[in-house]
């Protein structure tokens, strides 16, 4: 302060202090059971978001448009049918599976949901405190966009409504198919609504559509705006509850230690418990498609290039190349284990002594191989501070016969996708560190993995830090120019790195659980560069921009662990 003046707070300092007050908020309601987000309860989470205004949730401040591209982004990761209810209950595992219910599966994320009755939707909670922050988040958003819906349409504070209302009503409870002059007609009066544009509305109106409700813009605007106009007009608010059982496992590492529990049983079963290990946490195809391809599609493979085998594979409709190399994996021994723990991390296990080595179109010492007979374990993405959960887990030592079994890790590789904050969407960052958010922790390692392993034309790489954040729906422009400007040499943000490296260093370094000197590897390709305008993750998947970097990482891994 210099002559008693104040020096005023930058916009990046009022966005973290926005960031820390909304997790300590959805701590305080957690712990005290239930909420109503629109409500004085849920005032502070919904200033914050607002003050906040994250790149991902678009013109969320903006009273006089509805966000659509936001809109969509939290739509996919929330059950289908939830903008219809008043009550959301989220759980832990409580049995649900074994009921009449039948569970909603969101588009874009594994967790299982269930339509109790016309009011009530269940959200089960497994993978941690980072699940329930991503929800209520994406709650907060779309309970303000549904009141915004509700001041463009109340006349008046009896319930009267504008005829746009009252001709989207129409359409949406229409019981015949739609015409297209039909939907036309509604798609005009709810672009009224939103503050929205016909030509916006049209544009982004398939993305919305399922193959069992093609209206779903319409069904989802009309619920939205209805059960607003109910909370103004007869104070019926919605309420978020969470179960007791919930309040009582969160941070216990329940699905974790059986997730973890069944995976050493799995490989001690089958004698591997005690040969070299290597941990690959990536998607369930690239290291499978890596290994098999050249031998599976020997014929394809030695016409195209590798990589356009790849794009191949990762189009959904090539089932019968997708199962032939498949089964070609289970031939030479691949072990999938459908993860039923709750942790909803699939796995798969490797056992080299079983591949032929020789069919391999990346470097292979097969000296060392044939006569250390290492084992690569492959698991699915972890979300947040899963992260920590399930390594922290795994790494413990497995008990069998009253016999204490350390586990032989010889490396452990993390391979993901991150927001990126400088180049674009299928560039690649290898980070020498990851610093977590809101805090002065930071976990620097030696990085296996070097900008020059994975040059390549066309595909740009970064070397730095990353930012392991709180939920990567929570990030704007000020605090990311903020990063990318500072000191710690940022360059790109991510939610799992510090969780993970949190458990390795305490497994090899403090409990001695496994060596201290596992190798470690980091590398992720860019989602989105949420520094750019229409960049963020809210604009669309990477399609087959992430096929090349996805497998030029996989096949460097593969290849050091290998030599």
């Amino acid at each position: 302060m210099k002559n008693g003046k104040r020096k005023e707070r930058t916009r990046a300092q009022e966005s973290s202090n926005a960031i820390e007050r909304m997790y300590i908020t959805m701590r305080h309601l957690f712990n005290r059971g239930f909420y109503k987000p629109m409500g004085i309860s849920g005032e502070t989470l919904r200033q914050s978001l607002l003050l906040l205004r994250p790149e991902i949730y678009g013109t969320v401040a903006d009273e006089e448009k509805v966000e659509l591209e936001g809109l969509l982004y939290v739509i996919d990761r929330l059950p289908q049918g939830i903008e219809e209810c008043s009550i959301i209950n989220l759980t832990s595992d409580e049995g649900y599976s074994n009921s009449h219910f039948k569970p909603i599966i969101p588009e874009k994320r594994r967790r299982n949901c269930y339509r109790i009755d016309d009011e009530q939707m269940n959200i089960e909670i497994t993978r941690g405190r980072s699940e329930i922050y991503d929800i209520l988040t994406h709650l907060t958003f779309l309970f303000v966009e549904s009141h915004k819906i509700s001041d463009r349409v109340l006349i008046d504070e009896s319930g009267a409504t504008t005829r746009d209302w009252e001709k989207l009503e129409k359409a949406v409870k229409s019981t015949k198919k739609l015409s297209q002059k039909e939907r036309e007609v509604a798609v005009t009066h709810t672009a009224n609504i939103l503050g929205r544009t016909f030509s916006e509305l049209t544009t982004i109106y398939q993305e919305f559509a399922t193959t069992t409700q093609p209206e779903r813009l319409l069904h989802i605007i009309y619920w939205l705006g209805k059960l607003a106009i109910e909370e103004k007009i007869t104070n019926n608010k919605r309420t978020v509850t969470f179960s007791p059982i919930l309040r009582e496992d969160i941070g216990h590492h329940i699905h974790g230690e059986i997730w973890a529990d069944s995976i050493k049983k799995l490989l001690y079963k089958n004698q591997l418990l005690e040969r070299p290990i290597h941990i690959i946490s990536a998607n369930m195809h690239s290291v499978m498609n890596t290994l098999f391809t050249p031998s599976a599609l020997k014929d394809i493979a030695s016409k195209k290039d590798i990589f356009e085998v790849y794009k191949l594979l990762s189009n959904k409709d090539n089932i019968p190349l997708r199962k032939k190399v498949q089964n070609r994996a289970l031939e030479e021994g691949m072990i999938y284990m459908n993860d039923i723990s709750g942790a909803n991390i699939d796995v798969q296990i490797f056992d080299t002594d079983k591949v032929d080595l020789s069919k391999l179109d990346v470097k292979v010492d097969e000296t060392v191989i044939k006569s250390k007979k290492p084992v690569i374990f492959v698991m699915d993405y972890a979300f947040g501070e899963q992260a920590y959960e399930v390594i922290d887990e795994l790494l413990k030592p497995y008990i069998a016969k009253d016999q204490k079994i350390f586990l032989n890790i010889e490396s452990i590789s993390i391979m993901g996708k991150a927001g990126i904050l400088e180049g674009g969407k299928g560039d690649i960052m290898i980070p020498s560190a990851h610093i977590f958010e809101g805090t002065a922790d930071n976990y620097p390692f030696k990085n296996e993995l070097k900008k020059e392993d994975l040059c390549c034309e066309g595909i740009d790489v970064y070397e730095g830090s990353m930012i392991t954040v709180l939920g990567t729906s929570l990030q704007n422009r000020e605090i990311l120019k903020f990063f990318y400007n500072s000191t710690w040499n940022v360059i790109g943000l991510e939610m799992e790195g510090a969780h993970y490296q949190k458990a390795i260093q305490a497994a090899s370094k403090v409990r001695g659980s496994i060596r201290e000197d596992v190798k470690v590897r980091y590398a992720y390709y860019a989602s989105d560069n949420p520094l750019e305008t229409g960049s963020t993750l809210a604009s669309g998947g990477l399609g087959t921009s992430g096929v090349k970097p996805t497998y030029l990482i996989t096949r460097m891994i593969l290849e050091q662990i290998f030599n």
